[in-house]
């Protein structure tokens, strides 16, 4: 896949979604439509260093391909992060940014057969917020989507009301939401306290069936991993050891 070159893009809208978490809605008006993959990101080369390679910062597209020149990001406050200090502190609605992409091959397979969990902590979410919109959007065949993302607090749930209102809707789709910091007790149906892996061993589990001989038949299903490394590097050990194969999980390293 050739290089895409650098372009200069707009900052046209800023939310903040969380307190320490805000959304860029980027334009690149040169172009008519900014097309990408859902699941690909792009880099910023922010004025933050002398040096180019000390510039660049890499963020997965958190919306869809739609056929406009415009595509959002999510990003949180780093403590004593260059990048995101400049980017919570400096940019404005109508700030410039130099863009390059997008990249990346954490994508979607061309033809969806099996069951797809998308397991996330923190911006983490943003490839799979695109990639779920995406699919149903454009009524892509697929099986059950699963996105099953970590939180600590229930207030760090990015996107929570828009996934949960998909869930609604859509009954192949499940946003499920654990929280490492929160007590247990009579909490929403898609809430968990603990950490993601116990959510998709329970799914999994309940979709294994065993035959006459005692056998277990796995439910068919591919995995993809994005957010911080030790979430990534637990999960491959224990999808691994439920009997999936190496080769059905995706990754996405955040940090």
């Amino acid at each position: 896949m050739a290089l895409q070159p650098w372009r200069t893009g707009k900052v046209i809208r800023i939310e903040n979604e969380t307190p320490s978490t805000r959304r860029f809605w980027i334009e690149i008006p040169e172009l008519a439509s900014f097309d990408f993959e859902p699941g690909q990101f792009v880099t910023l080369d922010l004025p933050i260093h002398e040096k180019p390679n000390k510039r660049w910062r890499s963020y997965s597209i958190a919306s869809w391909p739609n056929g406009t020149n415009v595509f959002e990001l999510v990003i949180v406050l780093l403590e004593g992060g260059a990048g995101t200090t400049y980017l919570f502190n400096e940019v404005t609605v109508g700030t410039e940014i130099l863009v390059r992409g997008p990249q990346g091959v954490f994508i979607l397979p061309e033809v969806i057969e099996k069951d797809l969990y998308f397991i996330c902590t923190g911006t983490g979410i943003a490839p799979f917020r695109s990639m779920a919109h995406h699919i149903l959007n454009k009524n892509i065949a697929h099986k059950n989507i699963y996105l099953i993302f970590g939180c600590r607090k229930f207030g760090d749930a990015l996107y929570a009301p828009e996934l949960k209102e998909l869930t609604r809707k859509v009954p192949s789709f499940l946003f499920l939401t654990a929280y490492s910091r929160e007590e247990p007790g009579n909490h929403d149906h898609l809430v968990r306290i603990g950490y993601v892996h116990g959510v998709y061993e329970e799914l999994i589990n309940a979709a294994t069936i065993t035959d006459a001989e005692g056998n277990k038949q796995l439910p068919p299903a591919n995995f993809y991993l994005c957010g911080w490394k030790n979430m990534i590097d637990e999960a491959k050990q224990r999808i691994q050891a439920l009997g999936y194969d190496r080769k059905a999980i995706h990754q996405e390293l955040y940090g």
